[in-house]
C-alpha cells in the first residue's frame, strides 16, 4: 500500500504557541558551534539594529523538530510502520531573522506525493512559521523518501 493522495494539499496548524527565549537561542548557538555574538549578546545584537539577541538561520529546525509529528503519525496516511523514509532534501527561506521574545505557530501542508523511482514515493511538505499575528517568518521544504512504498512495487506492503 503506498502513501495516502488524498492527503494532498491538506494543511495542519500546531495550536501551541513556541516562544522564543534567549536561552534557547543561546543554547541551540552553543550547541551548534555558531560563534557570531549576536547570538548570545544582547549589546551585540542590538548594535546590529535587532530588538534582542537573533536565532542562527537553522534554529527554525527547532520547531520542525517538536511540531513535525504532522501527517506522518495520521493512521490512514500509508506509512509503513516499519522506518523507511528519509529526508532527501530540505530547504529553509527566511523573510525575517527570528528573535528572542518571538512567539511562533508552526503550519504544515502537503504539497505533492508521487512515485520516484518506481519503488519509492517521494512525500513533499512545505511548513510555514509565523508569528502568533500571522508575519511570515520562514517556509521550510522538505522532501522526505518513502522506501519501498509505491503501488506495485515488490515487497510494498
Amino acid at each position: 500500500m503506498g502513501l495516502n493522495r488524498e492527503y494532498i494539499g491538506r494543511t495542519w496548524r500546531s495550536a501551541e504557541v513556541y516562544e522564543v527565549s534567549r536561552e534557547k537561542i543561546r543554547d541551540y548557538a552553543m550547541a551548534t558551534g555558531e560563534p557570531h555574538p549576536a547570538y548570545v549578546d544582547v549589546r551585540a545584537a542590538r548594535a546590529l539594529g535587532h530588538p534582542d539577541v537573533v536565532a542562527p538561520p537553522t534554529f527554525a529546525t527547532v520547531l520542525w523538530a517538536r511540531m513535525n509529528t504532522w501527517p506522518l503519525r495520521e493512521p490512514d496516511i500509508g506509512r509503513s510502520p516499519k522506518p523507511n523514509m528519509v529526508i532527501g532534501d530540505e530547504r529553509i527561506t527566511h523573510h525575517r531573522t527570528i528573535h528572542a521574545g518571538d512567539r511562533l505557530v508552526f503550519a504544515t501542508r502537503v504539497n505533492d506525493i508521487r512515485d520516484l523511482g518506481g519503488k519509492h514515493e517521494l512525500l513533499e511538505v512545505v511548513h510555514t512559521i509565523t508569528t502568533e499575528d500571522g508575519e511570515p517568518v520562514c517556509t521550510m521544504t522538505d522532501m522526505a523518501i518513502s522506501r519501498g512504498t509505491a503501488v506495485g512495487a515488490e515487497g510494498a506492503r
